[in-house]
């Protein structure tokens, strides 16, 4: 196969380079902001519309849902965008985001809710790691980490909003607004992503033949792993024979897609990528840490809202110390990561900082003073910032471009299972717990009753009569917060795992891509072999050659 040279690079050249690469970088940031800023403003709306929609004890599953469905497609997502390029893959993950956010603005019951949640997750899986591929597609690993800072501070920028967004949205026109706001989002990123985004098409001699095997055998291990953890404790007990079925079949399930990947043309995680020390640890590292930072931040606003007395709009506000500890930490690592090339160093950090925050906010009260629980969020906040994107850069910086699709989604496939788990333990727990403590605060009172808890809203709990209000959030306090406490030890285990982390140089070039300007303009197409898509053991970023030739005009 020939290749065609690439275009010579003056000065005028480079400026036009710096530009397209701005614009891209708007346009995924707005594409991140879209996912990002719509989870933030239901976390701050769901305890009001859950008890609209008479469905408290199945709060869990609108946020493990989602969730759910974002892990599963992600490394799909991942494998599908290198074979058949970023830019449709992307606006296919989009366009299944507002049509969820359709069947959750016109949800009339619970379920209808957990099925909008669905669906918008199958498009939300494919908009952080596809924004993430793209960047790493044009930018070299020791410039990227100042791009990767400030993708992560449209988390807190989006979490800030957010809550404040989905608050005023609650009080005002009301909850269902939270998902109409999503179509003219929507639709500014489609419009971003055709404008800016002018990836290189792929084309190929023979028609890619994809992993559907290894898809729904992933797709099912996640399923039954999610189940067994919330229905465990709830639903039925932990030694029950649906629980015990439910992890059989997870590990089943689980053994046949490491199986089918080993005989997949095009495998949807390649077994290879674990030969590659640093992309297991990272790996390890982000699991542990995703199942503490979700199962923390998930069940935050409610709580405030519970145990503070504040409204939706107040409790948004509340959040921001944790969110500004992001913003700082996630930026300052990422300018200080591309200035330096020292990397290791900032999630050996965070882990630390997040152990730290998790310990304080177990320990907090109903009597604990606003101030004392904003600085305690703040320490958490900014322990992610520093952890999060450099576990993302570090696994980019293991594999070659014609991977790095595949690569980044698989490693944020395990942190999302994380979350999943995080989400749905926390949940099964807080859940079980939270009626234990009501029965024994309450004497098998009115609010102790299953009836009870599903109408169980901020707004409802501020209404009772003090003497039942105050050991209703007694309950609520003692039922979340010591849960935090447990998942300090998982940290403790990243922060170990990350001290094994090998250095290696960030690549200051970008090899097996085509130049920025042409991008732009869209005048080459990439043509890859279906070898080149494996990824061969011992590669490193940037190792190997792709062939290009001019595209027809």
């Amino acid at each position: 196969m020939t290749t065609a040279p690439s275009p010579v690079v003056d000065d005028d050249d480079t400026k036009t380079s710096g530009r397209t690469i701005l614009f891209l970088f708007i346009g995924l940031m707005i594409t991140m902001l879209l996912a990002a800023l719509n989870q933030t403003m239901l976390a701050t709306a769901l305890p009001t519309i859950v008890g609209d929609l008479n469905g408290v004890d199945q709060m869990s599953w609108v946020i493990t849902g989602y969730i759910l469905a974002t892990t599963v497609v992600m490394p799909v997502y991942g494998r599908i965008s290198d074979i058949l390029g970023r830019k449709p893959v992307l606006l296919t993950a989009i366009t299944l985001f507002i049509v969820g956010s359709i069947i959750g603005g016109l949800s009339g019951n619970i379920e209808m809710l957990i099925i909008a949640r669905v669906v918008q997750g199958l498009g939300g899986g494919g908009l952080m790691i596809l924004s993430q591929a793209a960047i790493a597609d044009v930018v070299p690993a020791r410039d990227r980490g100042k791009y990767m800072g400030a993708m992560g501070a449209v988390f807190a920028v989006a979490s800030v909003a957010g809550p404040l967004l989905g608050g005023w949205l609650t009080e005002g026109p009301g909850w269902r607004w939270a998902f109409w706001l999503n179509l003219p989002l929507g639709a500014l990123a489609i419009a971003a992503t055709i404008a800016f985004m002018h990836l290189p098409k792929k084309v190929h001699e023979t028609k890619p033949k994809l992993d559907y095997l290894g898809m729904a055998l992933i797709a099912g291990a996640t399923t039954t792993l999610t189940l067994a953890c919330t229905w465990g404790g709830t639903t039925y007990g932990w030694g029950s024979p649906q629980i015990i079925g439910l992890f059989v079949a997870t590990a089943v399930l689980a053994a046949a897609f490491c199986w089918a990947e080993t005989k997949a043309e095009l495998p949807t995680i390649p077994m290879s990528l674990f030969r590659e020390r640093n992309f297991t640890l990272t790996v390890i590292a982000a699991l542990a840490v995703g199942v503490a930072m979700f199962g923390t931040i998930g069940y935050m606003p409610t709580y405030i809202q519970m145990v503070s007395g504040v409204d939706a709009t107040q409790a948004g506000l509340l959040m921001i110390p944790m969110m500004g500890g992001l913003l700082v930490t996630s930026i300052a690592s990422g300018q200080a990561v591309s200035r330096t090339g020292k990397y290791k160093g900032y999630p050996l950090a965070g882990t630390l900082v997040m152990a730290i925050g998790m310990v304080l906010l177990s320990q907090m009260t109903i009597d604990t003073p606003k101030w004392e629980m904003c600085l305690y969020l703040g320490v958490f906040g900014a322990g992610i910032g520093l952890c999060m994107q450099i576990l993302t850069l570090i696994v980019q910086n293991t594999f070659p471009g014609r991977i790095v699709g595949t690569a980044t989604a698989a490693s944020n496939y395990f942190r999302q299972v994380g979350a999943t788990l995080g989400s749905a333990v926390v949940g099964a727990v807080f859940t079980s717990r939270l009626k234990t403590e009501l029965g024994e605060r309450l004497h098998g009172g009115e609010m102790s009753g299953d009836a009870a808890r599903q109408h169980l809203t901020p707004g409802e709990v501020n209404k009772l009569p003090g003497e039942i209000r105050i050991p209703v959030i007694e309950a609520y306090n003692e039922a979340l917060l010591p849960v935090f406490l447990f998942l300090v030890p998982l940290i403790i285990v990243a922060f170990l795992v990350l001290l094994f982390i090998e250095r290696k140089d960030l690549a200051t070039t970008v090899k097996n891509e085509i130049p920025a300007e042409s991008l732009a303009e869209g005048q080459l197409l990439e043509m890859v072999d279906q070898d080149d898509l494996y990824g061969k053991p011992g590669d490193t970023a940037g190792s190997a050659s792709t062939s290009r030739a001019p595209a027809k005009s």
